[in-house]
């Protein structure tokens, strides 16, 4: 059976078979644009950085506080547009105050599972103990 359009005769081929010589230089291709470090152009600026123990005013609530996870990714704390970091000094504070205030959860309904599993994972290990889901009734009915 001829390959290539090659003869079938059972003289031996005289061209080079180069398929191994593409694969040893796609290999190597790769091996370059792996090693090829990242040009990265970034500034350098020395930001002021918030206090930890003093949030910003009137952001923890003593009776009740509010996390919503919106479709956009932001964590939004009684409204307001906080990060990660700020979300676990929040909770550090929150647990810290007596009595705790009671803490409630609500993603929006297109909002981010791995954002969710991720908050909810930061609100566990804070070791809040007054929490609680709110606004599942909108979910009710499943394929709305």
């Amino acid at each position: 059976m001829a390959m290539s359009g090659g003869k079938d005769d059972g003289a031996p081929m005289m061209e080079m078979n180069m398929t191994p010589l593409i694969d040893v230089l796609l290999v190597l291709l790769i091996m370059f644009i792996i090693t090829i470090p990242v040009a990265t152009h970034a500034v350098n600026i020395d930001l002021p950085s918030p206090d930890p123990n003093n949030p910003p005013p009137d952001q923890i609530d003593p009776v009740k506080n509010k996390i919503v996870l919106t479709q956009d990714g932001q964590i939004l704390w009684n409204g307001d547009n906080i990060s990660q970091p700020e979300l676990v000094r929040n909770l550090q504070l929150t647990r810290d105050m007596q009595p705790e205030p009671e803490l409630q959860f609500e993603p929006e309904p297109l909002a981010s599972y791995d954002l969710s599993a991720k908050t909810l994972n930061i609100i566990k290990a804070s070791g809040v103990t007054k929490f609680g889901f709110v606004g599942n009734e909108q979910y009710r009915t499943f394929g709305k």
